[in-house]
């Protein structure tokens, strides 16, 4: 059984940065496709950023590009999103998610078989 567990949220003021960390046990994580989604009070959950097993591909929402950096260590079995530049509007519930689908769907939740339970983040003005 697949087992993810985010870490690294917290309380913020704009600006600043934070890393969220997100650990897969229960299975090889080299085997996964990973995405980070997100979801504010009140609001649908969307993508916020992919990458391949490999970390040979990465995606992001326009909203975080340049902002974002998503990254793995198949090592470590871990999964990172390092946030720059927070605004208060990334303020969410950020929830990282795993897939073993050949035809992966990174923008949607619906392509993802496990997730985590989620880490807070609240930027503040």
């Amino acid at each position: 059984q697949v087992q993810l567990v985010e870490s690294g949220g917290g309380l913020v003021q704009a600006g600043d940065s934070l890393r969220l960390s997100c650990a897969l046990s229960g299975r090889t994580f080299s085997a996964y496709s990973m995405g980070w989604f997100r979801q504010a009070p009140g609001q649908e959950r969307e993508f916020v950023s992919a990458i391949s097993w490999d970390g040979g591909n990465t995606y992001y929402r326009d909203a975080v590009k340049g902002r974002f950096t998503i990254s793995r260590d198949n090592d470590k079995s871990t999964l990172y999103l390092h946030m720059s530049s927070l605004k208060p509007e990334d303020t969410a519930v950020y929830f990282c998610a795993a897939s073993y689908y050949s035809n992966w769907r990174y923008y949607t939740g619906q392509g993802y078989n496990y997730w985590g339970q989620g880490t807070q983040v609240t930027v503040s003005s």
